[in-house]
């Protein structure tokens, strides 16, 4: 059958979407790893299906599907493209600048902005308060830490590997995150760069290491995986995804991420954080919610036979 499609990013981190409003499409798993592959077929990272929503606020449910089938909670990235998705094809006034999008993780606020001919190019979603209780992360681990109001947390967790001793903050954005901010990267050893002779952030192995941590009995729903440093105030990050391996971006590891920096003294709770496909700005604001604001793009519209 054939079905039109069409191919968003957010900095990078892409999306096959297609319109479901009638409910007619359902996708197996082998249809959506067939979708995403970059060689066989559209290529993404993920797919998501624009939905009806049973909430009568809500302009349309976004039911996301990671690249090897499994179901995800929520995606960051994704979002701000469901929104440009919703407000390109006018399913959602452009000049109203905001409405509520429909998630596995509950309805999202999104404010946005359009250009001249009414195309949204950026976008600020209310991705809610980070979850840093350990049993609702979760976490296979005891608090080790509170925040300011008490919340229990844990907070540079040291989970030994292969390759040593890697310390991890515990973050859930509707989905698992396991933050791991590395202060020296000369130290860690040389098969894990794809450079020895210039250890970095960004010669660093993520997919390897962070396949091994994506699945540490730890995280008894697996985790999304992010290596981050902070220098001079600013934070860069690399991220391993839950059931589709490295990413250029990941908005809800990017939330997670500055909510890390702050939990363990880093860095300040509003900031920009750089990855490999851009960067968001994250405010975790003194209400305890998280804003984040980035760009979204759409790339081709097409069909395919499903």
């Amino acid at each position: 059958m054939a079905t039109e499609f069409a191919k968003l990013n957010g900095l990078g981190n892409d999306f096959v979407f297609i319109d479901n409003l009638d409910g007619a499409t359902a996708l197996s798993d082998d249809q959506v790893r067939a979708l995403c592959d970059r060689h066989f077929g559209i290529g993404a990272d993920g797919v998501i299906l624009v939905d009806a929503s049973p909430r009568e606020e809500c302009a349309a449910y976004m039911h996301y599907i990671n690249a090897d089938g499994t179901l995800a909670e929520m995606c960051g990235n994704g979002v701000r493209c469901f929104a440009k998705y919703l407000v390109d094809r006018g399913i959602v006034d452009p000049r109203s600048g905001s409405f509520v999008a429909d998630t596995l993780a509950g309805p999202k606020s999104i404010s946005f902005e359009v250009d001249a001919q009414g195309a949204l190019t950026e976008a600020t979603v209310d991705m809610g308060a980070p979850i840093l209780d350990p049993a609702l992360v979760p976490i296979d681990a005891q608090p080790n830490a509170a925040t300011d109001d008490g919340t229990p947390c844990v907070r540079d967790l040291p989970l030994e590997s292969p390759w040593g001793t890697f310390s991890f903050t515990a973050v859930s954005m509707g989905n698992p995150h396991a933050v791991c901010f590395v202060d020296d990267f000369a130290a860690l050893p040389d098969e894990l760069f794809c450079d020895p002779a210039a250890k970095s952030l960004r010669t660093f192995d993520v997919d390897r290491v962070g396949a091994f941590f994506e699945s540490h009995p730890a995280f008894p729903e697996k985790a999304n995986i992010e290596f981050a440093e902070v220098r001079d105030g600013g934070i860069s990050m690399r991220v391993f995804e839950r059931g589709c391996g490295e990413t250029l971006a990941c908005g809800t590891g990017t939330c997670a991420t500055q909510v890390a920096a702050a939990l363990t003294g880093r860095a300040p709770r509003r900031g920009t954080v750089s990855l490999l496909g851009g960067d968001l700005r994250i405010d975790w604001d003194e209400g305890g919610t998280v804003l984040m604001t980035g760009p979204a793009a759409e790339s081709f519209r097409g069909t395919v036979e499903l």
